[in-house]
């Protein structure tokens, strides 16, 4: 979208700032005048205010009730077995951007999948968290992870990979990359290009790089999970 938004000459004149992760990166936040324009189109109307998410603060308040009656009748209509607690293996979905979680959950949560949400290369004390709940597992893991076609993206999936099978090291654990692949890219007529600054110096592809449409990672999901439930399905399930 900022692509769109921004003239080409402002995003290649935007100050570029050190990542220790990626190093080099242009901050596209710093194109002059794009921030102060998608809100003014948000509050005329023009822009959706569900079109950008930020899911990097939120609320923090106790769940409370009026009475013990409210909280009853809270938990009877809130309550939900778990569809995995039979089930002869776990599953779950890596995803790169954060930006895309709210387009991916409905269908994980739909299964009761959990979706780890990694915002580029995860960090090591969530990567840790994972392990150690997957090292806790008496049944193989199966990990899915959905990122972008490009230098990083890929890098990040296969650095999760890695240190998993690290942290976890006597967990069956098997992890695939769903998306974005190259039969993907050609399938979806996907848009590629160079590689950007913070990718340079990693390995190349040839389509580079490539995001999925929100529509296209849910269609990733639910094909994750008819895959899945073969392998996963619970004695007792319906699915």
């Amino acid at each position: 979208m900022w692509a769109v938004l921004a003239p080409t000459t402002a995003i290649h004149s935007a100050p570029v700032k050190w990542d220790p992760r990626t190093g080099p990166r242009k901050s596209i936040a710093a194109v002059p005048g794009i921030p102060a324009f998608v809100a003014s189109r948000r509050r005329a109307g023009k822009l959706p205010y569900d079109w950008l998410a930020d899911n990097t603060r939120w609320q923090r308040k106790p769940r409370t009730f009026n009475s013990v009656e409210q909280a009853l009748r809270d938990t009877a209509a809130f309550y939900r077995k778990s569809l995995w607690t039979d089930a002869s293996s776990y599953v779950e979905i890596w995803l790169e951007k954060d930006a895309l979680a709210g387009v991916v959950l409905p269908v994980t949560s739909m299964y009761d999948v959990p979706l780890m949400v990694a915002r580029g290369y995860a960090s090591l004390s969530f990567l840790y968290s994972a392990a150690e709940a997957i090292n806790g597992l008496n049944v193989p893991a199966y990990i899915y992870h959905l990122g972008d076609f490009d230098p990083s993206g890929v890098n990040a999936g296969e650095k999760i990979e890695e240190t998993l099978h690290e942290l976890a090291p006597d967990a069956d654990i098997t992890f695939e990359r769903i998306a974005v692949t190259p039969e993907q890219i050609t399938a979806w007529a996907l848009p590629t290009g160079r590689p950007s600054l913070a990718t340079r110096g990693r390995r190349t592809s040839a389509k580079s790089p490539s995001s999925l449409t929100p529509s296209n990672q849910t269609n990733c999901a639910r094909s994750c999970r008819k895959r899945s439930s073969v392998i996963c399905r619970p004695s007792n399930s319906r699915w």
